[in-house]
């Protein structure tokens, strides 16, 4: 099974990026064993790779581009239990065990994160802060009220509604106030995670490409160049399974998602982490630089490939921020990422379905990524030793949750839809923009054309190499997305995202 993937993930750059330089890493060069082998080097694969490390595991990290390149370095970094399917919704499909279990899983994983800031003296601008969640201007507060009975059912019992000025430049009427959240620089965080793997023993390799990975008593993993790694378990933490082809697509769908950061004045926004109940929602927190504040604002989702207005989401956005926040200057920093949405709200983390014994995954981050891939590195860490762990089965990749079936039937629908695009007509090939893309129609062929700065055409096969959905030009971040299942591919039909594991086809 080829699961080739390139290390970018777009034309926009995030605000993370531009705050730390990225270490650097060897590319694997020759053939080497290993006890655990993470593919992957977001926060999920990271800290399964740090917490086996500390456990005496010998671990070996391997990463297609540089580390934490991919959607790790796109999130706004909200460290919260205040999950965004909301409490109400898990207990119905969970059960108000499985709700509990969940309230627990993601207020350990900021402990979690926070004790390893602390054990490994890591200056990433570590802080906790306070939560608040508040509906729309006019809209009823009874969405809050019931999401309280449901967090205090889950075992949060200090959550609380309050009617207090919760953001100093606005009011936001009754808000539900979430205590002891967090928020950090994430590349700061991993980037001292990934030197402390290595000082564990640990290897990290940036720039290798994996091939294929094949499970059995013990599994290989096969390096582009040829080098295979021998490990006594592998982990797949490439935000969508690159080696999945059937169990876990199904049940997740891929969402776009759209950030801004805005210059304020220091201290002119209460540090603190934020979020609406609109739909689409927003989320907003604070940064800080030495002279000035950046205020970072996400929201306007879609999903993926199935949109082409990422430049009017950026400017709602900055029109929704600039409402609350009078004092906001210059805009900054625009930039969007992806979302894996499980149609249940929850992370698949576990053995992965239909595969050896000794292969794991960890993908459906639902707009929690950063507690969702902590929860990953502390239950993979427990299977791979084998320890019970009281979350093994909430977040079992193999459950079935007859609850989540409406949820599965409009995903199916959506993903159905989609494959019309067979058959409608294409755009013309006429009068195209340099650095711009479309999809055009030739007898039976979709064509990916591609328009470079210079003018100059470049063709490929539309056909995405997953399940043969027509793939649409992201104009934002300059990519071919799947709307069905959202693999991403580069200008030159690089795969950058699965769950597709090849390279779009050339035109022929």
């Amino acid at each position: 099974m080829n699961l080739s993937l390139n290390s970018s993930a777009g034309a926009t750059t995030p605000y993370w990026s531009q705050t730390a330089a990225t270490p650097t890493f060897p590319s694997l060069k020759e053939n080497t064993e290993t006890d655990v082998c993470v593919v992957g080097a977001g926060i999920a694969g990271l800290t399964t790779a740090y917490l086996l490390a500390v456990e005496g595991k010998k671990v070996t990290v391997l990463e297609d581009g540089k580390i934490v390149s991919g959607e790790t370095q796109r999130t706004t970094a909200h460290i919260t239990n205040a999950l965004d399917d909301r409490y109400y919704e898990l207990e119905r499909l969970h059960g108000e065990f499985g709700s509990k279990l969940a309230a627990s899983s993601h207020t350990a994983a900021i402990n979690e994160i926070e004790r390893i800031v602390k054990q490994e003296k890591i200056a990433c601008d570590f802080e906790r802060v306070d939560g608040y969640l508040f509906v729309p201007p006019d809209q009823s507060t009874d969405v809050l009220e019931k999401e309280l009975a449901a967090a205090h059912r889950a075992g949060l019992k200090d959550i609380k509604l309050q009617t207090t000025a919760a953001l100093n430049t606005y009011d936001l009427g009754v808000t539900l106030h979430f205590p002891h959240q967090a928020q950090f620089n994430p590349l700061h965080y991993l980037f001292a995670v990934a030197k402390s793997i290595e000082k564990q023993g640990g290897r990290v390799y940036q720039g290798t490409h994996v091939s294929s990975v094949e499970g059995d008593k013990q599994a290989t993993v096969t390096t582009k160049d040829g080098h295979t790694v021998r490990a006594d378990s592998v982990v797949i933490a490439t935000n969508a399974p690159i080696n999945d082809n059937f169990a876990i697509y199904t049940r997740q769908a891929p969402y776009r998602t759209y950030v801004v950061g805005l210059k304020i004045p220091k201290g002119a926004v209460r540090k603190a982490l934020y979020w609406d109940t609109a739909d689409p929602y927003h989320y907003m927190r604070i940064a800080h630089e030495e002279d000035h504040d950046v205020l970072i604002v996400g929201g306007e989702d879609h999903k993926t490939g199935q949109a082409t207005d990422g430049g009017l989401r950026f400017s709602r956005l900055e029109t929704w921020a600039r409402t609350r926040v009078p004092q906001a200057q210059e805009l900054l920093y625009s930039w969007s990422g992806q979302v894996m949405e499980p149609i249940d709200g929850l992370a698949f983390i576990g053995r992965n379905p239909l595969d050896a014994e000794n292969i794991f995954i960890a993908t459906g981050d639902s707009g929690n990524g950063i507690t969702h891939g902590t929860i990953a590195g502390m239950l993979l860490r427990d299977l791979i030793l084998d320890r019970k762990n009281p979350w093994q089965d909430l977040y079992d990749p193999s459950r079935v949750n007859v609850r989540s079936a409406k949820e599965f039937l409009k995903e199916s629908a959506n993903v159905a839809t989609e494959l019309l695009e067979w058959v409608k007509p294409g755009e013309s090939e006429d009068q195209m923009q340099p650095d711009s893309g479309r999809v055009v129609r030739r007898g039976l062929k979709r064509i990916a054309i591609y328009c470079d700065t210079k003018g100059a055409k470049h063709e490929l096969s539309a056909v995405c190499r997953h399940k043969g959905c027509i793939v649409a030009w992201n104009p934002t971040e300059k990519t071919w997305d799947c709307p069905c299942h959202g693999s991403r591919y580069e200008t030159d039909g690089t795969v950058i995202n699965g769950p597709s594991s090849a390279d779009l086809s050339a035109n022929t």
